[in-house]
């Protein structure tokens, strides 16, 4: 078989007819003939001359079709994260970039591609580095049915992406399932997330598969007492899972109906090598099993396990040149020691390149790790010739005096560090490079990911899978983050809140410029809080600031929250906290506040200070869809159609201003939460609007609905230009001292707008009125910076009590 050879798993998808191969993100099913047609199409695209088609892979619809058309056409495809594009484009210079748009760089090719060459994985499957790994068609279909056969997969399957898909191990998921005409649902949500378990139900997801990290997460999450039925089988790989963690998930799965299987494997060598079968893992948890079919294993004299199958790579490719080279390797030095047991399986003891050499004594750092966790401790060494670097959780000093006792080592060789949670590549499996650094002190400025989001967060326990999101973040945390972050890691992904810690540190190169980038939102933010305070005080007459606010309001609710109602609620409440607090304050000390104001309801009633609709109306909103959307149907109509479900949301919010007539007075009629919301839907509106015509759309809409809603041409000119800016441009690129000021008045938006009206009016007659302008601005962000200790205690409380269900009931 060559490249250009049909693969099963790409070119024989029409085979499986109505059956539903995807389930996306969305909610949406997708068929085989289905998927085929739109595979089809792809090939097509890419043309008959074979050519380098790089491929920044995420767990969608897009991404697996581009991947599938690629082998069905015979190009050769770098399977690639989205971080890694750049590094890997400069390295290899790929004819076609696929990365959420397809870029073709030539119609031809510009290297000589070896006609067996299919597919290049980075060995690590995330780092970038331009050391791949070469694979062929025959490797990945022998790899793909052999674990279709161990796994006894069916049509009637349906796995989940728990893992990325340029990692093998979630390929191999992914090209198996196929093969045999079962359904992928496809998601980035990690197992942490209610939501994800609400999938795994609904779809009625019969196969998972983790790393050994995945399943520290399982136990966080209380895995064993969570109800899923259809699940038949759950997969391991991805490093060693400990014997007791073995055990214990094997013993779990026979009460509750499915199979553990351990398994062994390296790029290298397609996915994998070996499998334990899940009647020996109880009796047998440290062993990696039996050859997969089609395999072997030998131990060479010194000990390594040495692997030969049909799924043993072509060999290395460390620069373009080395595409035209065919095999040049026929076994696989698996640089793991092994033995064979008397029941003819197979046990991995150590790696050849996991020893250090420390006074004349040579340390297996595996070793050290089995011997810490016989005394039950959990540890990750790594280190050189100069010293070994214990990460552990908990007791450093007996850790410490363990491992000088059993190693005979002097204390100055050994540096034991406590850590919550071991650093981790993307892939799951333990980073010894960021373990070795660890034992180096930090210098004063160095930063992480991990700090940046305890720092603006409050949050002690950042896990390497957890996203911004995850960990409580908001709109109202958003600006401090995302500039904080921007410092560490360069111009920021669009993505970046939901994309996980680990994969965010590995794309840490900060950058020196004197004009660094901003995002839109932000800017608009600071800028519409400026014209709130301005034309209040009136140093100029442009209005419109608030509601452009409400429109970005909506926007960072669909962005953040949606469709999670405890998160919607947990929002509400640190909106509406600081504000109750300070409208209590402002009625005791004047008669222009009331009651209406502290409890929020003036837009209903009317007699209070008006000046305060703007919170209540986000409040108001926050509320009632958290209502809404606690009712499941709700939450899976819009991941299924967020677009249509903003869009209909738009319109009963319209339909919510049929009360008003030309007797209502302006406040009514665009100052309320029946004649206002709108806005704050239109905001939700745009960040939904993904596709071109669905934006289009949404200028249409807004072309159609500002003009004479104010009937002042200039308000409305704030609002329409705002909305444009925030669906069209991401980012705008600010001088280094403009950075610094939007971000704080941006940050610091919601206490400006509730403070500034109890500022300028003592100032105004005593100072120009530029002047009150900046002295209402900068007491706002005083309030907000000495508050923001406060508000981190507050967002923790309001995480644990307004936290989504840890058991989320789903439908099948």
């Amino acid at each position: 078989m060559t490249a250009t050879a049909d693969l099963g798993f790409a070119a024989g998808l029409a085979a499986h007819g109505d059956r539903v191969a995807l389930v996306s993100p969305d909610g949406t099913a997708i068929s085989y003939r289905e998927l085929d047609d739109r595979v089809a199409a792809a090939t097509d695209r890419l043309g008959p001359v074979r050519r380098l088609v790089l491929l920044a892979v995420r767990n969608d619809v897009d991404s697996l079709v581009a991947y599938l058309a690629a082998l069905r056409g015979g190009h050769p495809v770098l399977l690639t994260s989205p971080t890694q594009v750049d590094a890997l484009t400069s390295a290899y210079d790929p004819d076609v970039v696929v990365d959420g748009r397809w870029t073709e760089h030539r119609t031809g090719t510009a290297h000589e591609l070896h006609p067996d060459l299919a597919l290049l994985l980075s060995t690590s499957g995330s780092t970038g580095s331009p050391k791949l790994v070469r694979l062929s068609a025959d490797n990945l279909a022998a790899n793909a049915e052999a674990i279709a056969e161990y796994l006894d997969l069916r049509a009637t399957d349906r796995s989940i992406t728990s893992l990325p898909m340029h990692y093998c191990y979630g390929l191999s998921v992914v090209n198996s399932n196929l093969l045999r005409g079962a359904g992928l649902v496809l998601t980035d949500r990690s197992v942490v997330d209610p939501e994800f378990w609400a999938v795994v139900r609904e779809h009625g997801v019969t196969g998972l598969h983790g790393v050994p990290h995945t399943f520290d997460l399982l136990d966080r999450v209380g895995f064993e007492r969570l109800d899923l039925p259809s699940l038949r089988y759950v997969t391991q790989a991805g490093g060693r899972l400990a014997p007791d963690s073995v055990r214990r998930f094997a013993r779990l799965g026979e009460r509750r109906g499915w199979r553990l299987f351990v398994m062994y494997g390296q790029t290298e060598a397609t996915a994998r090598m070996a499998y334990l079968p899940p009647e020996l893992a109880r009796d047998h948890p440290s062993s990696i099993g039996v050859p997969i079919p089609g395999g072997e294993f030998d131990i060479a004299a010194d000990g390594e396990l040495v692997y030969r199958g049909p799924n043993v790579m072509l060999g290395y490719a460390h620069r373009p040149a080395d595409l035209a080279l065919g095999r040049t390797t026929g076994e696989l030095r698996t640089g793991d020691l092994a033995r064979r047991t008397p029941e003819g399986l197979y046990e991995v003891v150590g790696r050849k390149n996991r020893f250090v050499k420390l006074f004349g004594l040579r340390i297996d750092l595996d070793r050290v790790e089995r011997v810490l966790a016989e005394d039950g401790f959990e540890s990750a060494c790594a280190g050189t010739d100069d010293g070994l670097v214990v990460a552990v959780r908990g007791a450093v000093r007996r850790v410490d005096r363990l491992v000088r006792e059993r190693c005979g080592l002097p204390g100055a060789s050994v540096r034991v560090v406590r850590v919550g949670e071991f650093p981790r590549l993307p892939n799951g499996k333990v980073d010894y490079a960021a373990v070795a650094r660890l034992g180096r002190p930090p210098a004063p400025e160095d930063g992480s990911v991990r700090q940046v989001f305890a720092s603006a967060l409050g949050v002690s326990d950042v896990p390497d899978d957890a996203t911004f999101v995850d960990l409580g973040g908001d709109s109202l945390s958003y600006v401090r983050t995302s500039v904080a972050l921007e410092r560490v890691l360069g111009p920021l992904p669009e993505d970046w809140p939901t994309t996980p810690v680990a994969e965010l540190e590995g794309r840490r190169a900060p950058v020196s410029s004197r004009m660094p980038s901003v995002e839109m939102n932000i800017v608009l933010r600071a800028l519409a809080i400026v014209l709130v305070v301005g034309s209040h005080i009136e140093f100029f007459d442009i209005t419109g600031g608030a509601h452009l606010l409400l429109v970005i309001a909506g926007w960072n609710f669909a962005r953040f929250v949606l469709p999670m109602p405890g998160r919607m609620l947990r929002s509400a409440a640190l909106i509406a906290a600081p504000a109750v607090l300070w409208l209590a304050y402002r009625a005791a000390v004047t008669d222009d506040v009331t009651v209406v104001n502290v409890v929020l309801v003036n837009n209903f009633v009317g007699t209070g200070a008006v000046g305060y609709w703007f919170v209540e109306v986000v409040v108001h909103a926050l509320v009632v869809f958290a209502l809404l959307f606690a009712v499941p149907f709700m939450r899976r109509v819009e991941r299924a159609h967020g677009f249509l479900t903003a869009l209909a949301f738009l319109g009963v919010s319209l339909l919510l201003r049929i009360g008003f007539d030309a007797s209502s007075s302006f406040a009514e009629r665009n100052m309320t939460t029946l004649g206002a919301v709108w806005f704050f839907v239109l905001g939700w509106l745009v960040q939904r609007a993904g596709t071109r015509w669905q934006k289009a759309l949404v200028l249409v809409l807004a072309f159609l609905l500002i003009p004479d809603t104010f009937d002042d041409p200039a308000r409305e000119a704030v609002v329409w230009v705002g909305l444009v800016l925030l669906l069209g441009v991401a980012r705008v690129r600010l001088p280094k001292p403009v950075v610094a000021v939007v971000t704080l008045l941006a940050g610091a938006s919601l206490y400006i707008y509730l403070t500034h009206y109890a500022v300028f009016p003592a100032l105004l007659d005593h100072l120009p009125l530029p002047l009150v302008v900046v002295a209402s601005l900068a007491v706002g962000v005083v309030v907000w910076q000495v508050g923001g200790r406060y508000q981190q205690a507050a967002a923790r409380w309001c995480r644990r009590v307004f936290a989504e269900p840890a058991r989320v009931k789903g439908r099948r």
